[in-house]
């Protein structure tokens, strides 16, 4: 059994969903020499998070968007947390609807995922800069 623990940077990025499946797993050159395992991806931000789905249509990411902001509108009333922008507080409610982490299963030294499914960043500010994901990866060497 082995763990490897590394921290990799994402490059800013635009508000939106943005895929990662090839940035993750080019992080981890070590996967490539499991039977068996998981993967945890962790985000370390309070204004972005990660999600697993499809990386097929377009489409579906738009969607995310459109319904996240339907729930959590900038400029509400009522939020208290405003000194960083409007797009600051929404963004942390969403980070906290979608989470800060991914365990995904590895099976004959590749992610286990379904054909149409990837790894996507969920930027939630206009400008979050630079985020930073924890990769810990443990399992059964081939």
């Amino acid at each position: 059994m082995i763990w490897i623990q590394k921290q990799h940077t994402l490059s800013p990025r635009s508000r939106g969903f943005h895929l990662i499946t090839r940035e993750v797993v080019g992080a981890l050159p070590e996967l490539k020499s499991l039977s068996a395992g998981l993967l945890q991806v962790f985000i370390q931000h309070t204004s972005a998070s990660l999600t697993l789905n499809e990386n097929a249509s377009p489409e579906v990411l738009l969607d995310f968007e459109t319904v996240l902001d339907r729930m959590v509108p900038e400029n509400m009333p009522d939020l208290l947390h405003t000194l960083e922008g409007p797009d600051d507080m929404p963004a942390h409610i969403k980070a906290s609807l979608m989470g800060p982490s991914l365990m995904l299963p590895v099976q004959n030294g590749r992610l286990a995922l379904g054909t149409w499914q990837g790894i996507y960043l969920c930027e939630h500010r206009n400008h979050g800069g630079a985020r930073k994901l924890l990769l810990t990866l443990q399992g059964v060497e081939a």
